[in-house]
């Protein structure tokens, strides 16, 4: 991880462990704990980034499953990433899509080991996102943090189904760590 990338804790409270401090990213400073504004497709919906800045968002949280099949992430890699396509200059997130594969089921063929393939709602086309293409795509995209692959079980479920879900979860994000490259965005779990 890149040395601009850090947090710095001012206070702790020994009763509720409740923290206050810093995040250091290569896109600016951020006060925790934050407001984090989600702009799925790189855009908070009614809200001009000038905007953002001016109400103190912190970081603000796209979408790898989203931005993968509309504009695509070599668009947006083209764009010189996520903050430029969008013109806010502060720290960005990227969501891994694991969320996309528990709630468009309707979309979705399977979940492997491998990973998970699906259909593309608008197109109709076949994708599979492994944590290795889920890596990539986020490097491309280019946000401060980037988000593990993860399966999302859904309730109710089984124990051996929340078991399972969380093991493969924990393997893919050893996965994620192994594909990750880029030193200037920060890997976090899920």
């Amino acid at each position: 991880m890149s040395k601009d990338f850090y947090i710095e804790i001012l206070h702790e409270d020994k009763n509720c462990h409740a923290r206050y401090g810093y995040l250091h990213t290569p896109h600016g400073t951020v006060e925790l704990p934050m407001f984090m504004p989600v702009g799925t497709q790189a855009t908070v919906k009614n809200i001009s980034p000038e905007e953002l800045k001016e109400m103190g968002s912190g970081v603000v949280l796209a979408n790898t499953y989203h931005l993968a099949l509309r504009p695509g992430t070599k668009i947006v890699k083209e764009a010189g990433g996520i903050q430029k396509f969008m013109n806010y200059d502060g720290p960005m997130l990227t969501d891994s899509g694991g969320y996309q594969v528990f709630s468009l089921t309707k979309l979705r063929d399977k979940i492997t080991e491998e990973g998970v393939s699906f259909k593309d709602p608008l197109s109709g086309d076949k994708h599979f996102f492994s944590p290795e293409s889920v890596i990539g795509l986020e490097e491309d995209i280019g946000a401060d943090i980037i988000m593990c692959f993860d399966e999302c079980a859904p309730w109710p479920c089984t124990k051996e189904y929340m078991k399972n879900s969380i093991d493969r979860t924990i393997r893919w994000a050893k996965r994620c760590l192994a594909a990750k490259t880029r030193d200037d965005q920060a890997l976090f779990g899920i």
